[in-house]
């Protein structure tokens, strides 16, 4: 099922590649998007792809981060649009 997820991850989740970890991993799970850091310290992301790959990656984004710590990950689901070809980051 397809599905859209709008994140905001808050922790420890800039200057520690967060961004690019989270490029290479969506690519591994077929999932669209994009991430970006934002003014208050947080990750912000919108992810497309197939519900249980979108939960993969958030998942992996939580627990498995090389240098990252996530505290919490805000998770809205969101209708699917289909408005992304692949996945990037936003600056």
């Amino acid at each position: 099922m397809k599905a859209r997820a709008s994140v905001n991850f808050k922790g420890k989740v800039q200057g520690v590649f967060f961004r690019a970890n989270t490029r290479d991993a969506a690519v591994r799970f077929g999932v669209v998007g994009w991430v970006m850091n934002l003014p208050d310290g947080s990750v912000g992301a919108v992810f497309e792809g197939e519900k249980q790959e979108i939960e993969n990656l958030i998942d992996w984004c939580k627990r498995k981060q090389p240098h990252a710590h996530v505290d919490s990950a805000d998770v809205r689901w969101e209708e699917y649009i289909g408005e992304f070809r692949g996945f990037n980051i936003r600056y």
